[in-house]
C-alpha cells in the first residue's frame, strides 16, 4: 500500500511520573508535535510541553470507568494524521509493556502509515526504584517477574507463586484475590509485600506489609494507580531510603547482610550517603502557564519534588494599534525599556511580525530590569545597554546611566495590572514616555487540581512566588478551591518570596513571609529557600 506521505506516527512512552523522567527524543518530539493522542495518567507537564496549536485527544482508559474500546483507538489514530506531519501516540511508561502498541502499529501499517517506537521508562521497574525497593538481589531475588492482573483469573498462579520477586500491575482491584492465589499456591504468608501508588509523583504512597495482613493494611484506602512488589527485597526499603537531610550526621548505619543466608542483619560500620539540602521538600511553584521549566529545573538540582501551579496566563494585548504604531516609528526612540521576559518576546515577535529590520533598532538604547529579562534579550541576539544593580524596576530610574531630562522612552508593558511607579518616576524626571500593551496577563479559571490535592494532603512544604501577579491569583484561586481550611493548610507551609514587592503582597494575603530572596532572581530565590531549610 502506498504510504501517506509527510506523516509520522511517533508512539511513545514517556517513563513514570513527571516530565523529569521522559528520554530527550521524547521531550524533542512533544515540543514539536501537530497531534498528541494520549492516556489516562498522562502528566499535565507533559502536556504544557506541547506548541499551542497541537491537537490533544484524550483516549485514556481507565479501570472500572468507561472507556473507548481499543479499534475506536486505533481509528482516532489513523484519522489524526490527516494532513498532520508529527503526531504522537503517548503513552505512560514503555509502549510495549501492556500497551497495546501492537494493535496501533497494525492499523498504522494497513493504513500505509509510517511510524517509530520510542522507549520510556517502564513503571514495573521505575516505581520499585522510587519506593528504594531492588527487583534483583544476589542473595533475595535472582529474578524478577513483571505480570498484568487485569485479568487474574486467567493467570496460572501455580507458575508464578514460586518465584522469586513478582512487579504486578493494574491489580489495585484485584488485590485480596492476587494474596489469596498465591497462599492458596504455598506462598508463605510472611511474604513481604509494598504497593506503591503515584509512583514517580509528588502524591506517592507506599504501603508495606505481608500477604498475611497487606489486605487489612490498605482497606479503605485508594490504591489506584499502583504498582505491587512481592518478594523478601521489599525488606530491604528500610535500610535503602535516603538518608533524611534533617539529621545532623551523614553517616548511618548500613545494612550488610550475610551472603550465605537471607537473614539481615545490621552493621556498625557507618556509610556516607550525601544528600542534597531540598530532599526531605515539595516544593510548589507558581508560574504562568507558558513559562519554561527553568526555575523547576534548579529546584530539582537541589533535589527538591516539584508541583507546578499555573497562576498566570500570558496572551496577546486587547489591540495591537499602539505598539505596531510605536514600532513603526521606532527610530525616533533614544530607549527601549523592558521589565520582563514576557514583555522582550512579545515586543520583539510583533516587530518581526511587522516586517521591521532589527537593524533599525541599532540607535535605540536597550534597558532591562533583572537577569532573567537580560537572558531573554540576549537570546533575540541583542545584548542590553543598561541593566540596574538591582533587579527590581524601581530602581531603573535611580541608576539611569545618562540624564532623563527630554529623552524619548519606548516602554512595552503589560496592557492592565502592572506597577505605575516606573512610568511616573520617569515623566517627574522629565522624560516622554509612551507606555503600550505589549501583552496581557490574567488569572486561570480554575486551579490546577493536582496542585489543590498536594496543599490538601500536606505534601507541600514550600510555595514559591515571583511576583505580585502569582501572590494574588494564586490566592484567588486556591481560596476559590479550598475554603475555610486554607488558612490551617498554609500555616505548616513556608512561604518563599523572589523579592521585596512580591513579599509586601505575601504581606497583606498572609500575614506573613518566611524566606526572601537577598538577589531578586530564580537562582537568588533558590539560594534563599537552601539557607532556610
Amino acid at each position: 500500500m502506498e504510504k501517506i506521505r509527510d506523516s509520522i506516527v511517533y508512539l511513545l512512552g514517556c517513563g513514570c511520573g513527571t516530565v523529569d523522567y521522559l528520554t530527550v527524543r521524547g521531550y524533542e518530539l512533544l515540543k514539536r508535535a501537530d497531534v498528541v493522542v494520549f492516556d489516562a495518567l498522562i502528566d499535565q507537564d507533559l502536556l504544557d510541553l506541547l506548541p499551542l496549536n497541537c491537537d490533544r485527544i484524550n483516549v485514556g482508559k481507565r479501570g472500572g470507568q468507561p472507556s473507548l474500546k481499543q479499534s475506536e483507538i486505533d481509528r482516532i489514530l489513523v484519522n489524526a494524521c490527516n494532513g498532520k506531519a508529527c503526531v504522537i501516540r503517548l503513552k505512560t511508561g514503555d509502549p510495549f509493556i501492556f500497551g497495546r502498541t501492537t494493535s496501533e502499529i497494525q492499523a498504522l501499517r494497513n493504513a500505509g502509515i509510517n511510524y517509530e517506537v520510542i522507549p520510556g521508562i517502564s513503571s514495573a521497574i521505575a516505581a520499585p526504584l522510587f519506593a528504594s525497593i531492588p527487583l534483583t538481589d544476589a542473595v533475595l531475588s535472582r529474578s524478577f517477574t513483571v505480570l498484568s492482573a487485569h485479568e487474574p483469573d486467567t493467570i496460572d498462579w501455580a507458575i508464578f507463586a514460586p518465584l522469586d520477586t513478582l512487579v504486578i500491575l493494574m491489580g489495585a482491584r484485584s488485590l485480596p484475590q492476587i494474596v489469596s492465589a498465591l497462599v492458596n499456591q504455598s506462598r508463605s504468608t510472611e511474604t513481604a509485600i509494598a504497593i506503591i501508588r503515584w509512583a514517580g509523583q509528588p502524591e506517592q504512597q507506599v504501603w508495606v506489609g505481608t500477604l498475611g495482613n497487606i489486605v487489612q493494611i490498605t482497606k479503605g484506602e485508594s490504591l489506584s494507580p499502583c504498582i505491587i512488589v512481592i518478594g523478601e527485597v521489599v525488606r530491604l526499603r528500610e535500610f535503602l531510603l535516603p538518608l533524611n537531610p534533617v539529621q545532623d550526621s551523614s553517616l548511618l548505619s548500613s545494612a550488610i547482610y550475610n551472603l550465605d543466608s537471607s537473614d539481615l542483619y545490621l552493621s556498625d560500620e557507618p556509610t556516607s550517603l550525601m544528600t542534597k539540602p531540598l530532599s526531605a521538600h515539595t516544593v510548589l511553584v507558581t508560574r504562568s502557564a507558558e513559562q519554561s521549566p527553568t526555575f523547576s529545573n534548579l529546584l530539582i538540582e537541589q533535589d527538591a519534588k516539584i508541583v507546578e501551579m499555573p497562576t498566570l496566563e500570558i496572551f496577546p494585548p486587547s489591540d495591537w494599534g499602539e505598539l505596531d504604531q510605536a514600532i513603526a516609528q521606532i527610530k525616533t526612540y533614544d530607549w527601549l525599556i523592558l521589565t520582563s521576559a514576557n514583555a522582550v518576546d512579545y515586543f520583539f515577535d510583533r516587530f518581526i511580525s511587522q516586517g521591521q529590520d532589527l537593524r533599525t533598532l541599532a540607535n535605540c538604547k536597550i534597558a532591562v530590569v533583572g537577569k532573567k529579562t537580560a537572558r531573554f534579550l540576549k537570546a533575540r541576539g541583542f545584548i542590553p545597554d543598561f541593566m540596574p544593580p538591582e533587579f527590581v524596576a524601581d530602581s531603573l530610574i535611580d541608576h539611569f546611566p545618562t540624564s532623563i531630562v527630554g529623552l524619548k522612552l519606548l516602554f512595552p508593558r503589560v496592557e492592565s495590572g502592572g506597577r505605575d511607579v516606573l512610568v511616573k518616576s520617569f515623566l517627574a524626571a522629565g522624560a516622554i514616555v509612551n507606555e503600550v500593551a505589549a501583552y496581557q496577563s490574567s488569572c486561570p479559571t480554575t486551579a490546577d487540581p493536582k496542585a489543590i490535592a498536594a496543599l490538601k494532603s500536606g505534601q507541600i512544604t514550600i510555595v514559591t512566588f515571583a511576583s505580585s501577579k502569582t501572590v494574588q491569583n494564586f490566592y484567588q484561586l486556591v481560596q476559590s478551591a479550598i475554603g475555610p481550611d486554607l488558612n490551617a493548610i498554609l500555616n505548616n507551609i513556608s512561604i518563599a518570596s523572589i523579592g521585596p514587592q512580591t513579599s509586601k503582597t505575601c504581606q497583606e494575603l498572609f500575614g506573613r513571609v518566611d524566606v526572601e530572596a537577598s538577589e531578586y532572581t530564580l537562582e537568588g530565590l533558590v539560594d534563599a529557600i537552601v539557607r532556610s531549610v
